[in-house]
């Protein structure tokens, strides 16, 4: 089953997402420009939130690193592997992750950042612990040994079983010790349904012991300026149940797994929110609207062109509710030029703007939405 995710979310002045200037993300949609979030950094914010850990447990989660030899190292310790041996060890695991092999003169960590699973941790260490074991402690004997002849004897990479986050996002690593893993979920950049205004904030910081009291006990701490914006944006994510499964195969409770994690997905993404600057902006929203369309056949449908003329207040409608208006009508008018086959829709709309959706099932709140998803992969 293909399950798609479309999502609009306000939000006020953030800056969720940078830039290399630290500026908001951008693009050009429609010919007009937009504000952007990549759909590497709501990945991000889905995978490290509090609530997906708390929904479908941390050890079902990986860990994104280039610190490989730092986790290994801390393994070999429980083992009772002494401090020069994982130090050895250590510049041996900086040359995983790559056919080449090539150890990192510079520093324990390796050269391509990798998504790991506990049990690929574990398939290192354990390689390393047995090389160690046969080499009978002998410190001379266990660095002759490479990277790339320790790495090429790991073994059954593609029977290890892999975390909830790699079967969603995938894994592409450049080593036959683990496994490349194609994503079940494709995310698309979230842009702004509106044409951006692109503002910044010029700001001082005040030393608290100035008193202004002279000339010389005058002026600010520091000064900079900060870019931010205020948009309403288009999310979309596509989920396939089938590539899931399939990723998940080697996981012993790959159902019970199932069951919970497509619901927190759809949590999570209304729930969360991404980090960047939110001590400073605290941009947390909730989405206004969600659609949820779940299709036998795998035809994934963007209706991203619902906002190709960037949405405006005006007519008695606020952004918001302009957003989900031109939503509304994209849908309903590729249900009639095209007729896909979708066989459930679930709309979610806030109570504040109440739009409705025709041949969707309209969902009172987004707990009803959940359990309806969850109703409807049940039957499948």
């Amino acid at each position: 089953m293909l399950i798609e995710i479309h999502m609009l979310k306000n939000y006020a002045p953030t800056n969720l997402n940078r830039d290399d200037t630290g500026a908001p993300k951008t693009c050009l949609f429609g010919g007009v420009q937009r504000s952007r979030i990549s759909s590497q950094c709501l990945k991000r914010s889905w995978r490290k939130s509090e609530l997906l850990s708390e929904l479908v447990g941390s050890e079902n989660l990986g860990i994104r690193t280039r610190r490989l030899p730092e986790l290994v190292a801390e393994q070999l310790r429980a083992d009772g592997i002494g401090e020069e041996l994982i130090a050895l060890a250590s510049k041996k695991l900086s040359g995983f992750g790559n056919k080449d092999g090539k150890e990192n003169s510079k520093g324990n960590y390796t050269a391509q950042v990798v998504f790991y699973a506990p049990e690929d941790i574990k398939a290192a260490a354990g390689l390393v612990k047995a090389k160690i074991e046969a080499c009978k402690g002998d410190k001379k004997a266990f660095d002759k040994l490479t990277a790339k002849e320790l790495q090429a004897e790991i073994k059954d990479a593609k029977l290890r079983p892999v975390t909830l986050d790699i079967a969603l996002f995938g894994r592409m690593v450049t080593s036959d010790a683990f496994a490349d893993v194609d994503a079940a979920m494709q995310v698309a950049h979230a842009f702004s349904t509106n044409r951006l205004t692109m503002e910044a904030d010029y700001f001082t910081a005040m030393d608290d012991l100035v008193s202004g009291e002279s000339v010389d006990d005058l002026g600010a701490a520091m000064m900079g300026d900060i870019d931010y914006n205020s948009s309403c944006y288009y999310m979309y994510a596509s989920l396939d149940t089938d590539k899931l499964e399939e990723n998940l195969k080697n996981v012993p409770n790959r159902d019970a797994l199932m069951k919970k994690a497509i619901p927190a997905i759809l949590r999570v993404m209304a729930y969360s929110n991404p980090s960047g600057k939110q001590n400073t902006f605290a941009g947390h929203a909730l989405p206004s609207a969600v659609l949820v369309e779940c299709k036998n056949e795998r035809i994934p449908v963007s209706y991203a062109n619902a906002f190709v003329r960037p949405a405006a207040p005006g007519n008695g409608n606020d952004l918001v509710g302009a957003s989900i208006r031109a939503l509304t009508q994209e849908v309903s008018a590729m249900e009639k030029d095209f007729a896909l086959p979708v066989e459930k829709r679930l709309w979610f709309c806030s109570s504040k703007y109440d739009e409705p959706l025709q041949d969707a099932v309209p969902c009172k709140n987004y707990e009803a939405l959940v359990d309806a998803l969850s109703g409807c992969l049940q039957k499948k």
